[in-house]
């Protein structure tokens, strides 16, 4: 590699963490131990005496871990069913599940709200809401691993005699392990830092720190809590992340590889199983999505589908500033921009990791470093913006292209996952022939790298234009009210009385889910394998 251009791949990921992750979070930490450039713990006291505080906590530890557990319990036998056996729709049935995993917050309330009624809420709804988006985690990491089992351990276990229950406990549980852990951490980080379905499914009662964040900050203006709160907050997902790391890489260091097993056809008592997964994907994940749907048409053919010309038309009312229609254009806008930054930084950070001269920790340090915004919640980041980018020389805080830097770091994990196993599938033979045979560093780069490159660069892109489209946390606290977006103007819709305003949160929703969904089949169709997440 140019000289110029290796030095181009070290610095530019790490500042660009520097400036608009690290330093954010380092003036959440000093906002939260000297407020007034004093040592001052009071925030703190306040957190560990106060009972409210400690009673967010332990909620949104506890909803975490029920939502996990019962994501595991309902994803787990159709992780076995499409690890083990084959039949017909199998490919489609992978898709739809997949597709809530790509769907913003905001659609997927909106759906529950669609299906069980505009004012419904209560704890069990916010966990299914979670067990709906997080059902595909599950599905994709403990199925990709099962399905890459060497069947030679199981039949030699067979051939010394053993029973097909000792074989499971001892040798295909202890296996599976590591990818049940890893996914269990992910679904239990995700659901930790659930901002959007407990906010408008769980009802007034329910905070998780995401919520209480965001209440401190917007409603008290309480900064020194927020900050706290924030504080809190990342080091529990830092710690989450730590141990996603240590799990997963067990599951690596395994070096499993594809077993060619000839899957077996679905009989006997594998009917059941079948039929059990087919009705519960077509209860939890289709059933809500298709509930959005139709009473979008129904409140259409009720009120008249002139209604949904208020999308189009309400430019002048002040809790848009903008016709709400607009707002696709914003999302679109902001996430083209998202999917420019991303990429500029996310393949020299691939690169960056997967360089040969890394040392083992040197690796380990770079992976937990790029990993760090996925554990971050977009709320305790939006927040950080505020409070970091207030004051010149950095005086940020009101400008529109703030957002798309945002919602870059959000997807720079998934632009690195995407790309770093193609980036080691390379052999770096091939590079240094062209050069033998006279191909500077660049055309090499361009005739090598970039061919196998390209569909994965394709699916990072896609990857960073979803996120940036359906993110909410961190847009409701920096978006710009002349730019609103499709998951702002849903939430305002939704907060408004009125069937006419629900009528038009649920049209932005399909319009979002549409959006999305496209975007999940493009990914699916240039995927090469499943993620590493």
């Amino acid at each position: 590699m140019i000289p110029v251009l290796r030095l181009f791949v070290r610095i530019l990921p790490l500042t660009y963490l520097g400036l608009f992750y690290f330093y954010p979070l380092f003036i959440i930490f000093r906002l939260s131990f000297a407020p007034n450039d004093v040592i001052d713990l009071s925030a703190f006291a306040e957190l560990v005496t106060d009972d409210y505080y400690r009673r967010i906590l332990w909620f949104s530890t506890w909803q975490a871990a029920v939502s996990t557990i019962l994501t595991l319990l309902i994803a787990l036998p159709a992780a076995y069913l499409f690890a083990r056996y084959h039949f017909r729709g199998k490919t489609l049935l992978r898709a739809i599940a997949s597709v809530p995993f790509v769907l913003p917050a905001l659609v997927v309330a909106s759906a529950f709200s669609a299906l069980f009624g505009p004012r419904s809420q209560g704890l069990w709804l916010m966990l299914l809401a979670h067990v709906f988006y997080n059902y595909t985690l599950v599905l994709r990491i403990v199925s990709g691993f099962w399905a890459n089992l060497d069947p030679q351990l199981t039949q030699a276990a067979a051939v010394l005699g053993a029973n097909g229950r000792r074989t499971w406990r001892e040798i295909t549980w202890p296996l599976l392990m590591p990818s049940i852990g890893a996914a269990a951490l992910l679904v239990f980080t995700f659901c930790f830092g659930a901002f959007g379905s407990v906010l408008l499914l769980a009802g007034p009662r329910y905070a998780t720190l995401e919520v209480e964040i965001y209440t401190q900050a917007t409603s008290f203006l309480n900064l020194p809590i927020a900050a706290a709160l924030s504080l809190l907050q990342m080091s529990a997902t830092l710690l989450l992340t730590m141990l996603y790391n240590r799990v997963q890489n067990r599951a690596t260091e395994l070096n499993l590889r594809a077993a060619h097993r000839i899957q077996q056809p679905v009989r006997g008592w594998v009917r059941w199983l079948w039929l059990g997964v087919i009705t519960s994907l077509a209860l939890l994940i289709v059933s809500p999505l298709f509930a959005l749907v139709l009473r979008a048409i129904d409140a259409a053919s009720v009120l008249g589908w002139e209604t949904y010309g208020a999308l189009f038309n309400q430019s002048s009312s002040a809790l848009f500033g903008v016709a709400p229609i607009e707002a696709v254009r914003n999302s679109v806008l902001y996430g083209l921009a998202t999917v420019i930054l991303a990429l500029g930084v996310g393949i020299p950070a691939a690169y960056l990791l997967n360089d040969k001269t890394n040392t083992r920790a040197i690796f380990a340090i770079l992976d937990t470093i790029f990993m760090l915004p996925l554990g971050t919640s977009a709320v305790t980041l939006g927040f950080g913006y505020i409070v970091a980018f207030a004051e010149a020389p950095l005086a940020w805080r009101a400008e529109p292209w703030l957002l798309p830097f945002a919602h870059a770091l959000l997807a720079l994990p998934f632009v690195v996952r995407t790309l770093s196993p193609t980036l080691r599938s390379i052999d770096s033979r091939l590079r240094d022939a062209a050069q033998v045979m006279g191909a500077s560093p660049l055309r090499a780069w361009r005739e090598i790298d970039w061919p196998i490159l390209a569909r994965g660069i394709a699916v990072a892109a896609i990857f960073a234009f979803t996120i940036s489209i359906g993110e909410f946390g961190a847009t409701l606290l920096l978006g710009q009210p002349n730019y609103p977006t499709m998951p702002v103007v849903i939430f305002r819709f939704m907060g408004l009385p009125g069937i006419r305003n629900y009528a038009l949160s649920l049209a932005m929703g399909c319009i979002l889910m549409l959006v999305t969904a496209i975007s999940f089949m493009v990914i699916e169709r240039l995927r090469i394998s499943d993620s590493e997440f």
